[in-house]
């Protein structure tokens, strides 16, 4: 890591905004946020034997501040729902009990956090799938479809081994009931583990989203054909997991217009849009949209507006009744300006977050950022790339705070509710605006 990220200085405001939209407070479902930069569920495979590991409750706990949100990463369902090597599940007692430590520590620290719940599907590798049917078969890998996901698209290996996705076979009208039901099941034992909710992953080519895409579901049932057949096996599932724990404590991520795993759609905005009618009577805590940040040509710029004029995202801001959080590549100024405009209520940040646990404190300070280590992003590594990220000191803090006439009035009140601030250098700094 480059060590002059972490030099603090203090930089000219882009803007003299009176109001930092990124920190002002928000309900959600049945949270108080202080700030609405929030901690997207980014998968990390340091989940040894599927389980939390002692390095897990540190990870979170970094990130966790002051009526601040936390979204794990993504947590399977069921062991023939996994598809990376080490992620974790929440199916067993232990798991349970491993993830409550995760829940007291960001708890520990007067934070949110939601449990982002998955199944893989066609995303797999027989190496993941090691259950076996009453004639001693392997199961293999389940979808809405028997092709799988093609090429150039990889499946990691538990030896970094970058191999082909496996065949998949199409559940059976049966066998999605009992999907639903560990969809629900996996939700109770989030509850069990102290989490403030659940978010259902629907999105980036996994089951859920192979249901939905027609560039993938080639059913001929009642789960295939037609935009309101290939919607049931998601709303079959978000209305078993709210039944069962609250709409207040769910949420719901989805990416109609997003390719990734070759999960293409002919109509992704009317997909969307007829999705999102079914989820507003639901009233979720949040629904998570992911933006469409890459062409063929490389990586957009990250607005809710893309420059080549496709407004699919301001329809689907438009048409959901609730909170809306999005992603796709924002910094401190882009998820200031999306807010600001309406676009959206929360910014959820990967990448930056994974390099710069006290993420919402740079922000309030206008800090400098550090720069990821992409090497470490995916190894089983307990310490390199995950817990040793620097965090400001407290002289890094001071420093930063003797600039507060360059700092917004939110981020200072934010920086005052989180101690770092005192009382008068927020009025101070409120004066000299």
């Amino acid at each position: 890591m480059d060590p002059s990220a972490n030099s603090i200085g203090c930089h000219p405001p882009h803007d003299i905004d009176i109001f930092d939209t990124l920190l002002s407070p928000l309900d959600v479902g049945n949270m108080r946020l202080s700030h609405r930069a929030v901690l997207a569920p980014v998968t990390r495979c340091r989940a040894l034997g599927y389980c939390p590991q002692e390095a897990h409750v540190a990870y979170y706990e970094q990130r966790a501040s002051k009526g601040g949100l936390l979204i794990t990463e993504a947590v399977s369902v069921s062991q023939e729902g996994i598809g990376f090597p080490h992620s974790p599940g929440i199916w067993s007692d232990e798991q349970v009990k491993k993830w409550q430590r995760v829940a007291r520590a960001v708890h520990g620290k007067g934070a949110y956090i939601f449990c982002q719940l998955w199944h893989v599907g066609r995303a797999s590798h027989k190496y993941y799938q090691p259950c076996v049917d009453g004639q001693g078969q392997l199961n293999g890998s389940v979808s809405s479809t028997g092709n799988k996901v093609p090429g150039p698209w990889k499946v990691r290996l538990p030896d970094g081994v970058m191999a082909d996705y496996s065949d998949p076979r199409p559940l059976k009208p049966q066998e999605i009931n009992i999907v639903v039901e560990q969809f629900r099941r996996a939700a109770r034992n989030a509850m069990a583990a102290g989490f403030d909710g659940v978010e259902i992953h629907g999105a980036h080519g996994y089951l859920i989203d192979q249901f939905l895409k027609d560039g993938i579901n080639d059913r001929q049932d009642e789960y295939g054909g037609s935009i309101r057949n290939r919607c049931r096996f998601a709303l079959e599932v978000m209305s078993a997991v709210t039944e069962e724990i609250g709409a207040e404590r769910t949420a719901m991520r989805i990416s109609p217009i997003i390719d990734h795993l070759a999960a293409t759609d002919s109509n992704p905005v009317a997909l969307g849009l007829h999705l999102i009618s079914h989820l507003n009577p639901m009233k979720l805590a949040y629904l998570h949209v992911t933006e469409p940040r890459m062409t063929s040509e490389g990586l957009k710029p990250p607005s809710m507006i893309a420059d080549d004029g496709d407004k699919s995202l301001l329809l689907f801001r438009r048409a959901f009744q609730g909170r809306l959080m999005v992603s796709g590549g924002y910094t401190r100024e882009t998820g200031m300006d999306a807010i600001r405009e309406g676009a959206a209520d929360l910014i959820s940040y990967g990448r930056l977050f994974i390099a710069n646990p006290d993420l919402p404190l740079r922000f309030a300070l206008k800090a400098k950022l550090c720069d990821g280590d992409r090497s470490t992003y995916y190894t089983h590594d307990q310490v390199k790339g995950y817990v040793d990220y620097e965090m400001l000191t407290v002289s890094q803090m001071a420093a930063q705070v003797e600039c507060a006439s360059l700092l917004t009035p939110s981020s200072q009140m934010q920086l005052q509710e989180w101690g770092v601030m005192p009382q008068e250098g927020v009025m101070s700094g409120i004066a000299s605006l």
